[in-house]
């Protein structure tokens, strides 16, 4: 089945790479405009060039801080300038910060909540309008599997997470009436920047297809997973074959997650 996104206007925070860029590029080759925020210029522009290389639509890339509710405002604004009013919102923006609760500070804390769960409340709260004025809205929240079955040592993440997996639910259900339909996509293993990482740290002297190969044999399906497969996921939620889908939490993780 090709899935189609003509003529959407897709909006994806932390577009630049990863997860994000995967996902802005699957959009563009699906017929969509699309408009991606990040924090570093240089890497907003490489990006703009890869999904512009695939693209039939409008592109756009701008810098952003999205834990900031001002730069929000702007660069929401810059964007229906750009492409127009958003039709999906993949909320995408964040990182894994994690540690022991008795180690982790406010500001940390802080710095966590308005990275994860404000930016995705404020953008949403953005995009909802227009939404709900034409009827048709899709919003994707990107979480994590600690969302469902937090262990020790996962906070603050596992907590903002899972704080995203409510509002969720609450969206979902507030926005079905008016055909905004919103669900979230929970990450496991992927290969991404942030393994890449940790082969820097923990590889112990490996070759990188080594470390990672070694990392799959713990996911069910025998190996990590690909940024293009939660892209295509991503792209699934926000057409209209996933039509009867809302208020809903996908696992994209090869089994490993214990809670459905």
């Amino acid at each position: 089945m090709r899935l189609s996104a003509e003529g959407r206007n897709v909006l994806i925070t932390g577009g630049s790479q990863g997860l994000g860029l995967a996902t802005a590029l699957a959009y563009a080759k699906a017929g969509a405009n699309v408009a991606i925020l990040a924090r570093r210029p240089g890497q907003l522009e490489q990006a703009r060039a890869q999904i512009a290389a695939v693209s039939s639509g409008k592109v756009a890339a701008l810098s952003c801080d999205v834990s900031s509710a001002a730069e929000l405002q702007r660069a929401h604004a810059g964007v229906v300038q750009a492409i127009g009013e958003v039709d999906v919102l993949v909320n995408n923006a964040g990182k894994s910060q994690a540690g022991q609760f008795e180690g982790i500070s406010d500001e940390v804390w802080q710095a966590d909540l308005d990275l994860k769960l404000f930016a995705s409340i404020r953008l949403t709260r953005l995009v909802w309008p227009a939404m709900k004025a034409r009827r048709w809205g899709r919003v994707i929240n990107v979480l994590n599997t600690f969302a469902k079955a937090p262990g020790a040592g996962t906070a603050p993440t596992s907590v903002t997470r899972a704080a995203g997996l409510a509002l969720t639910k609450v969206l979902g259900t507030e926005g079905a009436p008016h055909n905004i339909l919103v669900n979230a996509l929970l990450v496991g293993l992927i290969e991404s920047e942030q393994t890449v990482k940790w082969h820097a740290t923990m590889g112990a002297g490996k070759p990188y297809d080594e470390f990672i190969s070694e990392m799959g044999r713990r996911v069910p399906i025998g190996r990590i997973g690909r940024a293009e497969e939660f892209a295509n996921t991503a792209l699934f939620l926000g057409t209209e074959g996933a039509g009867y889908l809302t208020g809903t939490a996908i696992n994209v993780d090869g089994g490993s997650c214990p809670v459905v």
